[in-house]
């Protein structure tokens, strides 16, 4: 009787962290087209930026004042040397991810976003001449074919949104990769890493927000009917954000590597209606067709990852990219390959 009670708690508390995760992730993805769609705030810089320095503040608040996690020395030259890099390439995905938001639909940007596990082991190949199992490249092609499907049917397809989503991919894919041999060492957790990287990636978009888009933010703030309440839905979306990381944390320890693979999947199907519910973009049957095979794709490539683990003898990633792979809006899947 006891271990049924044990086993129904975990399933329970299992299925919560995933419904809770799908909702963090969800609702920051719609705030942000929602931002830049119907508040015509189309600064997508000052909206990473925004969502940088909220990430900052709650982490302290977590770590120093809440002390939910203990904070993570790293030496002052290691947070140069090797945070600061990781924090440069999380900035660019950041933004590339909102850039894509600010000119395609949610439905589009969610299913190029899926080609991150392509550009990964693409990117491992090419450069650092990593040979993989013939079956993850054959789980690549379902990947691949289904983007492409996608985007030959997408009716709002805008060629700069299109190239900062895929562009977004290996941005992603670059931080997965660097953060194997940068963090070496690290035992980081989804806090600290905010705790530690956000800061540098305030200050690395701060300048250009300011150069590029502080005029036209001001005409807005002077033009916009409801600033006020524009205002909060601006710094809501940043509050949301570092919510999701906190969440990503509870996920990791509270399903299997499997269940997660499969769930994120899933949370690109559930992003995918509810944009389409709240934004009516059309959507024809090929584009959706396309979105399905692309997610069947890394459904099966996380499978795989997941089966030549077991296998005695092959070696396995850091814990840190488990993490590392889903930061703020950040769409990559999580596998413990």
């Amino acid at each position: 009787m006891e271990e049924t009670r044990m086993l129904s708690w975990g399933v329970f508390r299992s299925l919560l962290a995933i419904v809770q995760w799908w909702g963090f992730n969800v609702t920051v993805i719609i705030m942000n087209k929602w931002i830049f769609q119907k508040l015509d705030f189309k600064f997508p810089l000052t909206v990473s930026c925004i969502h940088f320095i909220c990430s900052s503040i709650g982490a302290y608040i977590a770590i120093k004042l809440l002390k939910i996690k203990p904070l993570i020395e790293v030496d002052p030259e290691d947070r140069w040397r090797r945070i600061f890099p990781m924090s440069f390439v999380f900035c660019i995905n950041i933004v590339l991810g909102n850039v894509s938001l600010r000119y395609i639909p949610v439905s589009f940007m969610q299913t190029i976003k899926s080609f991150t596990p392509a550009t990964t082991v693409i990117l491992q190949w090419v450069v650092w001449r990593r040979h993989f199992d013939w079956r993850i490249w054959a789980s690549l092609v379902p990947i691949v074919g289904g983007i492409l499907l996608a985007s030959l049917t997408e009716l709002s397809f805008n060629i700069l949104g299109f190239c900062a989503a895929l562009f977004g991919c290996l941005a992603t894919s670059t931080k997965t990769i660097l953060a194997e041999s940068l963090l070496h060492g690290y035992k980081f957790d989804s806090i600290n890493t905010v705790y530690y990287m956000a800061p540098f990636a305030t200050m690395l978009l701060a300048v250009p927000a300011i150069l590029l888009e502080s005029g036209g933010v001001v005409t807005w703030l002077y033009t916009h009917e409801s600033v006020g309440s524009a205002l909060v839905v601006i710094l809501g979306s940043g509050v949301l954000a570092f919510c999701l990381n906190f969440s990503i944390f509870y996920v990791i320890h509270s399903t299997t590597a499997v269940t997660f693979n499969v769930a994120g999947n899933l949370k690109v199907a559930v992003a995918v209606m509810a944009s389409w519910a709240v934004f009516r973009n059309p959507i024809p049957g090929l584009n959706a067709f396309g979105c399905a095979v692309t997610l069947c794709g890394c459904t099966f490539y996380g499978f795989v990852r997941h089966k030549l683990a077991q296998q005695p003898g092959t070696p396995r990633a850091p814990a840190n990219r488990d993490v590392l792979e889903l930061l703020p809006l950040v769409n990559e899947k999580q596998d413990k390959a």
